[in-house]
């Protein structure tokens, strides 16, 4: 029986690894499927090789498949976000120049760095991030609205050369995701102060998208894509599996690193600066668990609204978010589905059971850091 060949880009972080186990663990294969993981150097490069139809599928930044329905930034492209990838998974930290100059601060206080970082000194703070259309880059400015005699200075940095940017001073502090915030921990040129979960407790961070008209077309291809994810995804939260899965992401044709650097965002337990005892971050990186891979509609229109989009903007990125096709493809192989497409975010301040399709569905604590709560049922998308 022949495969079909489906090229799918990526970018080499940890969160990239559903797509990796679908393939080197045969859940791809499984489905009928070839899949040719192609390696991009930056988010631009992946985004316009998708846009032109050199990729099939691709692993995005949670905002890219939005800020596109809006027709902000690169190619005009209607990109659809099939299912996540990941939640959560990033890190801010800061140079080590500037964290002799802060002092001792207490991990994870996204109010009281705040305080530090305003007071510092008047020059802007330079800041990398890795796309201008990133999750790190919404919840930074999410953040820093909160105190606006803070001068920040947004700089986009592909994550590869954020440990570059950091030890030549390009940027005084980063926003990026793991591994390459180890890795910066790691050449001893940075600390890291927070996780991204620290400003919105369960953020969408990666999803596989694909582009609208090539999802219709290919109704088959896409099924099979999607259960090959899912399945890999849920391989990928099973503790038991962590070992494993920290040396296939390691192998040179991936993201080719040590896997002290890799086993961070895997296991939760973060170093925060070099010589340092790791530290435990809860729901730190999340593949499948507390229904990590639904594309909630209502984080579609969170994301709009961030990127001042009106209510028809935030109607249009709802569509954007695929949930029928959660439902028709994810359904029949058990997935648990939730009753609800969306939901009123940064609610939910502890482990929630909430109505779905097996009765098994247990949401994750997902509380801004300000105590704000967002609900746009109002706003037609359906």
């Amino acid at each position: 029986m022949s495969s079909t060949v489906l090229n799918c880009g990526y970018v080499p972080l940890v969160d990239s690894a559903p797509l990796i186990i679908a393939r080197e663990l045969g859940f791809a294969a499984e489905e009928g499927l070839d899949l040719n993981l192609i390696q991009q150097p930056s988010w631009s490069a992946l985004r316009d090789m998708l846009a032109l139809g050199h990729l099939d599928a691709a692993q995005m930044l949670s905002p890219m498949p939005v800020a596109m329905s809006l027709g902000l930034g690169g190619l005009p492209a209607k990109i659809d976000s099939l299912m996540g990838l990941s939640a959560n998974g990033t890190v801010f930290g800061v140079s080590t120049r500037l964290a002799d100059t802060l002092g001792m601060l207490p991990f994870g206080d996204p109010n009281l760095l705040l305080t530090a970082l305003t007071t510092r000194d008047p020059q802007p703070l330079r800041v990398g991030v890795p796309f201008p259309f990133s999750m790190h880059r919404l919840l930074l400015s999410y953040w820093i609205a909160t105190a606006p005699d803070l001068k920040v200075e947004i700089v986009t940095v592909p994550p590869p050369r954020m440990a570059d940017a950091v030890a030549n001073g390009h940027v005084d502090a980063f926003w990026v995701g793991e591994p390459w915030g180890s890795a910066i921990v790691g050449r001893g040129v940075g600390s890291i102060l927070m996780a991204g979960r620290h400003v919105w407790g369960f953020a969408p961070e990666k999803v596989l998208a694909a582009r609208h008209d090539w999802i219709a077309d290919h109704p088959d291809t896409t099924r099979q894509l999607m259960r090959a994810v899912y399945q890999s995804a849920r391989w990928l939260d099973l503790e038991k599996n962590k070992p494993l899965a920290i040396e296939i992401l390691g192998r040179s044709e991936h993201l080719n690193l040590a896997h002290e650097v890799i086993e961070p965002a895997v296991t939760g337990f973060l170093t925060l600066s070099q010589g340092g005892t790791p530290t435990r971050v809860d729901r730190f990186l999340m593949f499948h668990d507390h229904a990590a891979s639904f594309p909630w509609r209502s984080q579609a229109a969170w994301i709009a609204r961030q990127l001042g989009a009106d209510a028809t903007g935030i109607g249009r990125a709802k569509q954007c978010f695929r949930t029928d096709l959660y439902r028709e493809n994810l359904g029949p192989i058990g997935a648990d589905l939730p009753g609800a497409s969306e939901k009123i975010e940064g609610t939910i301040r502890e482990e929630t059971a909430v109505a779905s399709s097996r009765g098994q569905m247990i949401l994750a604590p997902d509380a801004f850091f300000d105590g704000r709560t967002f609900d746009f049922a109002a706003t037609s998308g359906e």
